[in-house]
This record gives C-alpha cells, structure tokens and sequence, in this order.
C-alpha cells in the first residue's frame, strides 16, 4: 500500500472537518464531520446527518460531496473525515475515520484520484482512493 506524507494543507483540511463537528455536534444527530480540499485550495465541510432510522442517514464524506458538486466543483483533491466522540466515551478526542465502503464507492466514482486521510496503526496517512477500493466494480 503505498502513502504519502502530510502536508500543511492536509492538516488544515483535518482541522476543518473537527471544526465542522465540534461547532455542530448534537447526540444522536451529528457525530461525524468531513472535509473535502478541491485543487483549486477550496475547502467544504460538512457533517453526517443520522435519523431515528439507521438507513436514512446519510454519511458526511457524502455531504460535502454533493455540495461540492451542487457548487459546481468537481475536481476533489483530498478528503478527511473525523469523529466526535459520544458522550459517554472516555476518550474525548476527536478521531480520523476511515470512510464506510458507500462513500469509498462515492470518493471514486467522483473523485478518482483523491486522496483520502485516514488513521492506520494509530497514524495519520494519506492515501489514493483506489488503494481503499481494490478491484472497484466500473460499468464496462
């Protein structure tokens, strides 16, 4: 599997996404923020919005994707996403998560060169999409 360093860049994308869910977390509603950093430097962010019934809610990665999209931008860079942790938890900080196998589909059916933020072996490492969604299902 081949990383790369972080940047600057992508620690400010990181500090985007936990600025995200901390000015926005609510129990039972919003515990995960994502930030996506387009080529041109842009940032969108966006948090997770979970409904009394699981398969309703819709993931944060998905979110700034669609409002990235909806704001004309297509050309996705980099995408972090992070988890407040709930209220009972002991551990009160702020995580990178790795996102679900929907949003992996999502990053690379929009973004296929994008570079995802993610927490291995308690280390942040930046890798391309493909390297998280081997083998991805295409329609030819």
């Amino acid at each position: 599997m081949q990383t790369f360093d972080l940047t600057q860049k992508d620690v400010e994308l990181i500090d985007e996404a936990k600025k995200k869910i901390i000015s926005l977390y609510e129990d039972d509603k919003h515990h995960v923020g994502a930030a996506v950093r387009m080529k041109t430097g842009e940032m969108i962010s966006a948090v997770h919005i979970e409904a009394y019934i699981g398969r309703v809610t819709l993931c944060a990665e998905a979110i700034a994707i669609g409002s990235a999209l909806s704001n004309g931008h297509k050309d996705f860079e980099t995408i972090v996403a992070v988890r407040h942790p709930y209220s009972d938890e002991e551990d009160r900080r702020i995580r990178v998560v790795s996102p679900c196998g929907i949003c992996r589909e999502l990053i690379s059916d929009f973004g296929p060169e994008c570079f995802v933020i993610i927490e291995m072996d308690d280390e942040l490492v930046k890798l391309k999409i493909s390297e998280l969604i081997p083998l991805k299902y295409t329609r030819s």
